[in-house]
Protein backbone atom coordinates (compact mmCIF):
# COMPACT_ATOMS: atom_id res chain seq x y z
CA UNK A 1 0.00 0.00 0.00
CA UNK A 2 3.06 2.62 0.80
CA UNK A 3 4.44 1.87 -2.61
CA UNK A 4 1.18 2.20 -4.16
CA UNK A 5 0.56 5.98 -2.59
CA UNK A 6 4.29 6.72 -3.70
CA UNK A 7 3.15 5.79 -7.15
CA UNK A 8 0.22 8.06 -7.10
CA UNK A 9 2.03 11.27 -5.60
CA UNK A 10 5.05 10.53 -8.31
CA UNK A 11 2.36 10.63 -11.18
CA UNK A 12 0.41 14.09 -9.94
CA UNK A 13 3.40 15.41 -9.13
CA UNK A 14 4.59 15.17 -12.52
CA UNK A 15 1.23 16.21 -13.78
CA UNK A 16 1.70 19.28 -12.14
CA UNK A 17 5.15 20.22 -13.19
CA UNK A 18 4.38 19.96 -16.38
CA UNK A 19 3.55 23.13 -18.48
CA UNK A 20 -0.02 23.83 -19.91
CA UNK A 21 0.81 23.19 -23.36
CA UNK A 22 2.55 20.03 -22.63
CA UNK A 23 -0.68 18.90 -20.71
CA UNK A 24 -2.84 19.50 -23.77
CA UNK A 25 -0.36 18.15 -26.21
CA UNK A 26 -0.53 14.73 -24.00
CA UNK A 27 -4.29 14.38 -23.81
CA UNK A 28 -4.73 15.26 -27.20
CA UNK A 29 -2.43 13.07 -28.26
CA UNK A 30 -1.81 10.18 -25.98
CA UNK A 31 1.01 7.87 -26.41
CA UNK A 32 0.01 4.23 -25.74
CA UNK A 33 3.23 2.63 -24.82
CA UNK A 34 3.62 5.06 -21.80
CA UNK A 35 0.23 4.36 -20.49
CA UNK A 36 1.26 0.08 -20.79
CA UNK A 37 4.50 1.06 -18.94
CA UNK A 38 2.61 2.67 -16.18
CA UNK A 39 0.12 0.20 -16.13
CA UNK A 40 2.72 -2.75 -15.35
CA UNK A 41 4.35 -0.89 -13.11
CA UNK A 42 0.64 -0.13 -11.26
CA UNK A 43 0.53 -4.18 -11.45
CA UNK A 44 3.81 -4.99 -9.76
CA UNK A 45 2.92 -1.96 -7.30
CA UNK A 46 0.02 -3.41 -6.53
CA UNK A 47 1.67 -7.09 -6.39
CA UNK A 48 4.58 -6.08 -3.87
CA UNK A 49 2.34 -4.62 -1.44
CA UNK A 50 0.05 -7.40 -1.46
CA UNK A 51 3.14 -10.00 -0.60
CA UNK A 52 4.56 -7.71 2.22
CA UNK A 53 1.50 -7.06 3.91
CA UNK A 54 1.05 -11.38 3.59
CA UNK A 55 4.34 -11.65 5.60
CA UNK A 56 3.72 -9.15 8.35
CA UNK A 57 0.82 -10.46 9.15
CA UNK A 58 2.80 -14.23 9.30
CA UNK A 59 5.20 -12.32 11.64
CA UNK A 60 8.26 -13.10 9.46
CA UNK A 61 9.72 -9.65 10.68
CA UNK A 62 13.01 -9.58 8.46
CA UNK A 63 13.46 -5.66 7.75
CA UNK A 64 10.04 -4.40 8.20
CA UNK A 65 9.06 -5.47 11.54
CA UNK A 66 11.72 -6.06 14.65
CA UNK A 67 10.61 -9.28 16.79
CA UNK A 68 9.48 -8.49 20.36
CA UNK A 69 12.57 -9.16 21.87
CA UNK A 70 14.48 -6.51 20.45
CA UNK A 71 12.89 -3.90 22.73
CA UNK A 72 14.71 -3.08 25.91
CA UNK A 73 11.72 -2.67 27.81
CA UNK A 74 10.19 -6.35 26.87
CA UNK A 75 13.34 -8.19 27.43
CA UNK A 76 14.10 -10.42 30.20
CA UNK A 77 17.22 -9.45 32.83
CA UNK A 78 19.96 -11.88 34.16
CA UNK A 79 21.88 -11.29 36.86
CA UNK A 80 25.21 -13.57 36.13
CA UNK A 81 26.98 -14.87 39.09
CA UNK A 82 30.55 -13.82 39.96
CA UNK A 83 31.91 -17.33 40.51
CA UNK A 84 31.10 -19.27 37.34
CA UNK A 85 30.07 -16.33 35.10
CA UNK A 86 27.39 -19.09 33.63
CA UNK A 87 24.68 -19.68 35.74
CA UNK A 88 22.13 -16.27 35.87
CA UNK A 89 18.83 -15.91 37.51
CA UNK A 90 16.16 -13.55 36.60
CA UNK A 91 16.38 -9.90 38.10
CA UNK A 92 12.61 -10.39 39.09
CA UNK A 93 13.53 -13.10 41.42
CA UNK A 94 16.14 -11.41 43.38
CA UNK A 95 14.71 -11.66 46.17
CA UNK A 96 14.69 -15.35 46.05
CA UNK A 97 18.30 -15.66 45.90
CA UNK A 98 19.53 -17.27 48.95
CA UNK A 99 23.36 -15.73 49.35
CA UNK A 100 24.78 -18.83 51.47
CA UNK A 101 23.40 -21.38 48.95
CA UNK A 102 25.82 -22.29 45.90
CA UNK A 103 25.51 -21.57 42.54
CA UNK A 104 24.56 -24.24 39.99
CA UNK A 105 27.72 -24.90 38.35
CA UNK A 106 29.30 -25.23 41.76
CA UNK A 107 27.13 -27.62 43.50
CA UNK A 108 28.05 -30.70 41.84
CA UNK A 109 32.00 -29.77 41.79
CA UNK A 110 34.60 -31.54 43.47
CA UNK A 111 35.79 -29.27 46.42
CA UNK A 112 39.15 -27.92 46.18
CA UNK A 113 40.72 -29.83 49.01
CA UNK A 114 39.79 -32.80 46.98
CA UNK A 115 41.72 -32.30 44.13
CA UNK A 116 45.36 -32.20 46.06
CA UNK A 117 47.04 -34.23 48.47
CA UNK A 118 47.94 -33.33 51.80
CA UNK A 119 51.56 -32.97 50.73
CA UNK A 120 50.09 -30.31 48.03
CA UNK A 121 47.72 -28.70 50.15
CA UNK A 122 50.48 -28.04 53.11
CA UNK A 123 53.00 -26.82 50.18
CA UNK A 124 50.21 -24.25 48.84
CA UNK A 125 49.32 -22.80 52.43
CA UNK A 126 52.62 -22.50 52.86
CA UNK A 127 53.04 -20.54 50.08
CA UNK A 128 49.70 -18.11 50.70
CA UNK A 129 50.25 -17.80 54.32
CA UNK A 130 53.73 -16.71 54.61
CA UNK A 131 54.98 -15.10 51.03
CA UNK A 132 55.07 -11.35 50.90
CA UNK A 133 53.13 -9.49 48.14
CA UNK A 134 56.25 -8.91 45.83
CA UNK A 135 56.50 -13.07 45.59
CA UNK A 136 53.03 -13.51 45.20
CA UNK A 137 53.02 -11.25 42.36
CA UNK A 138 55.41 -13.57 40.84
CA UNK A 139 52.33 -16.47 40.71
CA UNK A 140 50.40 -16.50 37.56
CA UNK A 141 47.14 -15.11 38.28
CA UNK A 142 47.81 -13.29 41.05
CA UNK A 143 49.35 -10.11 40.10
CA UNK A 144 47.89 -6.61 40.76
CA UNK A 145 45.26 -6.24 43.38
CA UNK A 146 44.96 -10.05 44.18
CA UNK A 147 48.22 -9.99 45.87
CA UNK A 148 47.53 -7.47 48.01
CA UNK A 149 43.89 -8.95 48.24
CA UNK A 150 45.91 -12.06 49.81
CA UNK A 151 48.04 -10.19 52.62
CA UNK A 152 44.58 -7.91 53.79
CA UNK A 153 42.68 -11.15 54.16
CA UNK A 154 45.69 -12.76 56.22
CA UNK A 155 46.07 -9.75 58.09
CA UNK A 156 41.93 -9.48 59.30
CA UNK A 157 41.34 -13.39 59.42
CA UNK A 158 44.61 -15.18 60.19
CA UNK A 159 46.16 -17.44 58.11
CA UNK A 160 44.24 -19.63 55.82
CA UNK A 161 43.37 -23.35 56.93
CA UNK A 162 42.60 -24.91 54.10
CA UNK A 163 42.28 -24.16 50.22
CA UNK A 164 38.22 -23.50 49.90
CA UNK A 165 38.87 -20.30 52.58
CA UNK A 166 41.14 -18.56 49.40
CA UNK A 167 37.75 -18.41 47.74
CA UNK A 168 36.55 -15.41 50.47
CA UNK A 169 39.16 -13.43 49.14
CA UNK A 170 37.88 -10.68 46.43
CA UNK A 171 38.38 -11.57 42.92
CA UNK A 172 39.80 -15.17 43.99
CA UNK A 173 36.63 -17.56 42.62
CA UNK A 174 37.32 -21.20 41.82
CA UNK A 175 38.50 -21.35 38.29
CA UNK A 176 41.22 -18.26 39.67
CA UNK A 177 42.50 -20.29 42.37
CA UNK A 178 43.09 -23.58 40.90
CA UNK A 179 45.21 -21.96 38.19
CA UNK A 180 47.21 -20.02 41.07
CA UNK A 181 47.08 -23.18 42.87
CA UNK A 182 48.49 -25.21 40.16
CA UNK A 183 50.98 -22.45 39.49
CA UNK A 184 52.36 -22.99 43.06
CA UNK A 185 53.18 -26.46 42.45
CA UNK A 186 54.76 -26.26 39.07
CA UNK A 187 56.68 -22.55 38.83
CA UNK A 188 58.54 -23.37 36.12
CA UNK A 189 56.27 -24.07 33.81
CA UNK A 190 56.10 -20.52 33.74
CA UNK A 191 59.51 -19.63 33.08
CA UNK A 192 59.56 -22.21 30.50
CA UNK A 193 57.00 -20.53 28.42
CA UNK A 194 58.92 -17.58 28.52
CA UNK A 195 61.97 -17.52 27.18
CA UNK A 196 64.27 -14.78 27.70
CA UNK A 197 65.06 -12.17 24.43
CA UNK A 198 68.23 -12.73 23.26
CA UNK A 199 69.75 -9.37 23.24
CA UNK A 200 71.54 -8.99 20.05
CA UNK A 201 73.63 -6.31 17.85
CA UNK A 202 72.02 -5.25 15.20
CA UNK A 203 75.72 -4.53 13.00
CA UNK A 204 76.51 -7.95 13.17
CA UNK A 205 74.78 -11.36 11.08
CA UNK A 206 73.48 -13.71 12.14
CA UNK A 207 72.73 -12.52 15.53
CA UNK A 208 74.84 -13.24 18.26
CA UNK A 209 74.07 -12.56 22.15
CA UNK A 210 75.57 -9.14 23.17
CA UNK A 211 77.46 -10.86 26.41
CA UNK A 212 79.85 -13.05 24.65
CA UNK A 213 80.34 -9.83 21.52
CA UNK A 214 81.57 -8.13 24.79
CA UNK A 215 83.52 -11.18 26.60
CA UNK A 216 85.46 -11.35 23.29
CA UNK A 217 89.59 -11.16 23.57
CA UNK A 218 90.28 -10.27 20.46
CA UNK A 219 88.67 -10.49 16.83
CA UNK A 220 90.06 -10.88 13.18
CA UNK A 221 89.03 -8.98 10.57
CA UNK A 222 88.93 -10.17 6.92
CA UNK A 223 88.11 -8.04 3.86
CA UNK A 224 88.89 -9.55 -0.23
CA UNK A 225 88.81 -7.68 -3.54
CA UNK A 226 89.40 -8.07 -6.90
CA UNK A 227 92.49 -9.73 -6.13
CA UNK A 228 93.74 -9.86 -2.36
CA UNK A 229 92.66 -11.03 1.12
CA UNK A 230 93.80 -8.69 4.10
CA UNK A 231 93.04 -9.35 7.66
CA UNK A 232 93.58 -7.35 10.72
CA UNK A 233 94.12 -9.29 14.05
CA UNK A 234 92.73 -6.38 16.97
CA UNK A 235 92.32 -7.22 20.91
CA UNK A 236 89.74 -5.55 22.98
CA UNK A 237 92.14 -2.79 24.58
CA UNK A 238 92.40 -1.88 20.42
CA UNK A 239 95.91 -3.24 20.23
CA UNK A 240 97.10 -4.38 16.67
CA UNK A 241 98.57 -8.09 17.21
CA UNK A 242 98.75 -8.45 13.21
CA UNK A 243 98.37 -6.98 10.29
CA UNK A 244 98.25 -8.27 6.78
CA UNK A 245 97.42 -9.25 3.21
CA UNK A 246 97.88 -12.07 0.49
CA UNK A 247 97.36 -11.51 -3.16
CA UNK A 248 95.68 -13.91 -5.10
CA UNK A 249 96.49 -13.61 -8.67
CA UNK A 250 94.55 -16.43 -10.00
CA UNK A 251 90.93 -14.00 -8.99
CA UNK A 252 88.86 -13.51 -11.93
CA UNK A 253 90.73 -14.82 -14.10
CA UNK A 254 89.26 -17.72 -16.60
CA UNK A 255 86.03 -19.37 -15.52
CA UNK A 256 84.50 -19.25 -11.88
CA UNK A 257 85.98 -23.06 -10.82
CA UNK A 258 85.45 -23.59 -6.65
CA UNK A 259 88.90 -25.49 -6.79
CA UNK A 260 90.66 -22.68 -8.21
CA UNK A 261 89.03 -20.86 -5.20
CA UNK A 262 89.87 -23.01 -3.26
CA UNK A 263 93.49 -23.39 -4.06
CA UNK A 264 93.73 -19.80 -3.63
CA UNK A 265 91.97 -19.57 -0.06
CA UNK A 266 93.18 -22.06 1.54
CA UNK A 267 96.77 -20.88 2.14
CA UNK A 268 95.22 -17.94 3.45
CA UNK A 269 93.24 -19.54 5.92
CA UNK A 270 95.81 -21.46 7.43
CA UNK A 271 98.23 -18.04 8.07
CA UNK A 272 95.41 -16.49 9.76
CA UNK A 273 95.61 -16.49 13.46
CA UNK A 274 93.72 -18.04 16.39
CA UNK A 275 90.66 -15.52 17.63
CA UNK A 276 87.54 -15.41 19.18
CA UNK A 277 85.76 -14.38 16.44
CA UNK A 278 86.48 -13.54 12.54
CA UNK A 279 84.24 -10.88 11.18
CA UNK A 280 84.11 -10.63 7.07
CA UNK A 281 83.02 -7.96 5.53
CA UNK A 282 79.61 -7.96 3.43
CA UNK A 283 80.18 -6.48 0.21
CA UNK A 284 78.25 -3.33 -0.50
CA UNK A 285 77.07 -4.08 -4.41
CA UNK A 286 73.43 -3.65 -5.56
CA UNK A 287 72.00 -6.74 -7.07
CA UNK A 288 70.48 -4.14 -9.52
CA UNK A 289 73.98 -3.33 -10.58
CA UNK A 290 73.98 -5.78 -13.50
CA UNK A 291 77.26 -4.60 -14.61
CA UNK A 292 79.33 -5.36 -12.03
CA UNK A 293 77.80 -8.93 -11.71
CA UNK A 294 81.09 -10.78 -12.54
CA UNK A 295 82.49 -8.79 -9.61
CA UNK A 296 79.66 -9.23 -7.39
CA UNK A 297 79.84 -13.19 -8.04
CA UNK A 298 83.66 -13.13 -7.32
CA UNK A 299 83.05 -11.66 -4.04
CA UNK A 300 80.17 -13.57 -3.20
CA UNK A 301 82.48 -16.66 -3.84
CA UNK A 302 85.44 -15.52 -1.52
CA UNK A 303 83.14 -15.21 1.12
CA UNK A 304 81.63 -18.11 0.77
CA UNK A 305 84.49 -20.36 0.65
CA UNK A 306 86.04 -18.14 3.61
CA UNK A 307 82.96 -18.67 6.08
CA UNK A 308 82.93 -22.12 5.54
CA UNK A 309 86.87 -23.38 5.58
CA UNK A 310 86.92 -20.49 8.84
CA UNK A 311 84.16 -22.21 10.40
CA UNK A 312 85.62 -25.66 9.80
CA UNK A 313 89.34 -24.81 11.36
CA UNK A 314 87.94 -22.80 14.32
CA UNK A 315 84.87 -24.79 15.37
CA UNK A 316 84.21 -24.79 18.89
CA UNK A 317 81.38 -26.12 20.82
CA UNK A 318 79.16 -25.69 17.99
CA UNK A 319 79.25 -22.05 18.68
CA UNK A 320 79.12 -19.47 15.35
CA UNK A 321 82.11 -17.97 15.33
CA UNK A 322 82.34 -16.70 11.61
CA UNK A 323 80.06 -13.93 11.88
CA UNK A 324 79.86 -10.94 8.71
CA UNK A 325 79.89 -6.95 8.97
CA UNK A 326 77.82 -4.63 6.32
CA UNK A 327 81.01 -2.90 4.77
CA UNK A 328 78.20 0.86 4.88
CA UNK A 329 77.78 0.01 8.66
CA UNK A 330 81.47 0.65 8.63
CA UNK A 331 81.78 3.54 6.61
CA UNK A 332 78.61 5.52 8.06
CA UNK A 333 80.86 5.36 11.52
CA UNK A 334 83.77 6.52 10.53
CA UNK A 335 81.96 9.10 8.16
CA UNK A 336 83.54 7.83 5.00
CA UNK A 337 79.99 7.83 2.84
CA UNK A 338 79.00 10.03 -0.05
CA UNK A 339 75.71 9.57 -0.70
CA UNK A 340 75.12 5.52 -1.13
CA UNK A 341 79.38 5.23 -2.26
CA UNK A 342 82.03 4.39 0.29
CA UNK A 343 85.65 6.67 -0.04
CA UNK A 344 88.95 5.73 0.97
CA UNK A 345 89.89 4.99 4.39
CA UNK A 346 93.99 5.43 3.36
CA UNK A 347 93.76 8.86 4.97
CA UNK A 348 92.28 7.80 8.42
CA UNK A 349 94.81 4.90 8.93
CA UNK A 350 97.44 6.95 8.55
CA UNK A 351 96.54 8.95 11.08
CA UNK A 352 96.16 6.71 13.43
CA UNK A 353 99.37 5.25 12.73
CA UNK A 354 100.77 8.82 13.48
CA UNK A 355 98.70 9.07 16.74
CA UNK A 356 99.98 5.97 18.03
CA UNK A 357 103.49 7.13 18.19
CA UNK A 358 102.22 11.06 19.27
CA UNK A 359 99.53 10.27 21.51
CA UNK A 360 100.05 9.11 25.07
CA UNK A 361 96.36 7.20 24.32
CA UNK A 362 96.11 6.89 20.69
CA UNK A 363 93.22 5.24 19.07
CA UNK A 364 94.72 2.36 18.42
CA UNK A 365 97.88 1.14 19.57
CA UNK A 366 100.48 -0.37 16.63
CA UNK A 367 103.68 -2.37 17.58
CA UNK A 368 107.12 0.07 17.12
CA UNK A 369 107.61 -2.76 13.93
CA UNK A 370 104.78 -2.44 12.44
CA UNK A 371 104.67 1.59 12.36
CA UNK A 372 107.83 1.55 11.01
CA UNK A 373 107.14 -0.76 8.54
CA UNK A 374 103.70 0.48 7.25
CA UNK A 375 104.24 4.63 7.55
CA UNK A 376 105.13 5.05 3.97
CA UNK A 377 102.39 2.70 2.44
CA UNK A 378 99.55 4.94 3.08
CA UNK A 379 101.06 8.48 1.92
CA UNK A 380 98.96 10.21 -0.44
CA UNK A 381 101.45 9.86 -3.42
CA UNK A 382 102.08 6.05 -3.13
CA UNK A 383 100.80 3.96 -5.73
CA UNK A 384 99.24 1.28 -4.03
CA UNK A 385 97.43 2.70 -1.01
CA UNK A 386 96.49 -0.69 0.00
CA UNK A 387 92.31 -0.48 0.95
CA UNK A 388 91.78 -3.95 1.85
CA UNK A 389 94.25 -3.37 4.62
CA UNK A 390 92.96 0.02 5.34
CA UNK A 391 89.40 -1.49 5.54
CA UNK A 392 90.50 -4.52 7.12
CA UNK A 393 91.60 -2.42 10.52
CA UNK A 394 88.88 -0.25 10.16
CA UNK A 395 86.06 -2.83 10.13
CA UNK A 396 88.13 -4.37 13.59
CA UNK A 397 88.05 -1.00 14.75
CA UNK A 398 84.57 -0.42 14.00
CA UNK A 399 83.03 -3.42 15.84
CA UNK A 400 84.69 -2.86 19.36
CA UNK A 401 83.70 1.26 18.98
CA UNK A 402 80.63 0.25 18.10
CA UNK A 403 79.67 -2.53 20.77
CA UNK A 404 81.12 0.03 23.29
CA UNK A 405 78.89 2.69 21.81
CA UNK A 406 81.81 5.20 21.84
Amino acid sequence: MLCLLQFTRCTAREERNVPEQKKKKSIALPDPWTWVCRGRALINTMWVSKHLWAMIKKGRHGLFRSPLMCHPELQHRFLHCTCCRTSRIASADIDLLNPSQPCLDTKDAEPLDACYTPEQRAAILRVLNTASESELSSVKMLRGRKSSNIIEYRTRNGPFKDLHSVMNVPFLKQKTTAVVFNSILNPADRSERRKPKVQAVKFIKPQIERKRLEDASSVVSLVFGTNKIAWAHLERGRRVLEWQQKECDRFLRGAYQASVYLEDISPVVAKIPEADFFILEKPGISLQNTNLFPIMLHLRTVEAMLYSLLGVRFQQDGQQRVLSMARTAVGKHFELMVGECRTSGAELVRQLLSDSVMQKHPRVAFPQSMVVRYRNMFQLGARNHREEMCDALLQALAFYELLAGD
